[in-house]
């Protein structure tokens, strides 16, 4: 098959690997002309474990390009996947402008272009449950009249990669969820997902949008609940390690240990912000959650203690590495990044912090990630040091805020704060 990917960013760039690696032909379009001469030149523009390895094989092979513009690319491929962003406005709803204009240009493209079989076009982006019908269907119609139903399919398929294992989720996904007009399969998401093996759930629209809400806030619910114990646990002296251990032993009622350990906050690019979205899709709707309007609060509330954990017995002035900085080890993801919050947390009290992650390149930032980055920590680049320069010390304290800690090698007896679990 030939396959458009309209987003390059995590998800975007990922499956566009991924696809290639089972030898479709895939064209990526991305409106950063950074990222296209990125990937042109068999550079990632993301730090993600293989993905490096399959770009530089699918170049090789002929079968990933990348462009700025939809152009006509569309009057020959079977798929177009749409990966933009859907960013968080304040009151948590989602920001639909680059859906909405995404859908747009497809439209204008199939508009001109001159097909005889109709265009798949299948979301991956998070979005309100009443999105597909009541937003990009209406674009379709309004730009195509008539030939809408003839010239394309709308679908809908939530992704569940998580960063640091995004490769190995997309081909060994823990289901497959395709949301289509009439609850039937779609023959090309058939084929696209012929290789994988997982559960397969064909619904509607609606169905299917509201799956990656309802799975993250979940996971959210058990990472504050995870760390609410902790917390408990570290206040009477209890090991929560320990607790841990004893409570994910249980796999009949205690479901399994994923998101289960105390540890750091949640963060990154999904879970905030899902969790964010549900609160006001249920707001506006008239249904009351008030576990999941607790879910933040209880975050914020262990980020404070997280940086009190820290910096315990230490005067301002004393000099911190803090080792990770990206919200998962293995990554440069910064958004929403709880070490973020304890990096300007640590600054403001007035302690003399510098930070090592091997995966943090402040030149290779590109996108909402750099945005996030300067707009949080504009010295970033300034705190950074490379490995030398943080087993060189010395330090009062090294804080572990990510898996990050377990690359150095630090002298005995060095003053370490793990963040990652909780002691």
């Amino acid at each position: 098959m030939k396959v458009a990917i309209l987003g390059l960013g995590y998800v975007g760039f990922t499956a566009a690997c991924c696809i290639a690696s089972e030898g479709h032909e895939v064209i990526g379009i991305d409106v950063s002309a950074r990222k296209v001469r990125m990937i042109r030149e068999g550079r990632a523009p993301i730090v993600e474990p293989r993905v490096q390895e399959l770009l530089e094989a699918g170049l090789a092979g002929g079968l990933i390009r990348a462009d700025t513009a939809i152009g006509s690319h569309l009057d020959d491929c079977d798929l177009a996947i749409v990966c933009v962003g859907t960013p968080s406005a304040p009151d948590g709803s989602h920001n639909m402008g680059f859906i909405a204009d995404v859908s747009r240009q497809i439209a204008e493209a199939l508009r001109r272009g001159g097909r005889a079989a109709p265009l798949t076009v299948a979301y991956r982006s998070t979005i309100r449950p009443g999105t597909t019908e009541g937003l990009i269907a209406p674009i379709f119609r309004a730009a195509l009249g008539d030939a809408a139903d003839r010239l394309v399919r709308l679908v809908y398929n939530p992704e569940f990669l998580r960063e640091g294992s995004a490769v190995e989720d997309y081909f060994a996904p823990p289901k497959i969820v395709i949301g289509t007009a009439d609850g039937q399969p779609d023959p090309v998401m058939a084929r696209l997902n012929a290789g994988l093996r997982a559960p397969v759930f064909v619904t509607g629209y609606r169905e299917a949008e509201i799956t990656k809400f309802i799975d993250n806030s979940w996971h959210a619910v058990k990472v504050a609940f995870a760390n609410e114990i902790g917390r408990v646990c570290l206040a009477l002296g209890i090991s929560a390690g320990k607790v841990h251990e004893i409570f994910v032993s249980d796999t009949k009622l205690n479901i399994s240990p994923a998101y289960l350990r105390p540890g750091s906050a949640f963060g990154g690019s999904c879970l905030p912000k899902d969790v964010r979205a549900l609160q006001y899709i249920a707001a506006d709707s008239g249904a009351a959650t008030p576990l999941v309007d607790s879910l933040l609060r209880s975050n914020e509330a262990h980020k404070h203690r997280l940086f009190e954990y820290a910096a315990e017995g230490l005067a301002p002035g004393a000099r911190i590495l803090l080792a990770g900085l990206a919200f998962k080890a293995g990554t440069d993801d910064l958004r929403e990044s709880p070490n973020v919050d304890l990096a300007r947390k640590l600054l403001n009290a007035g302690f003399d912090l510098r930070i090592f992650d091997p995966g943090i390149d402040a030149e290779k930032l590109v996108g909402a990630n750099l945005g996030y980055a300067y707009s949080h920590l504009p010295m970033l680049e300034a705190l950074l040091v490379d490995r030398a320069a943080a087993e060189a010390g010395p330090w009062e304290r090294v804080i572990g805020a990510n898996a990050t800690v377990a690359l150095l090698d630090l002298p005995p007896g060095t003053d370490r704060r793990d963040l990652h679990p909780l002691p």
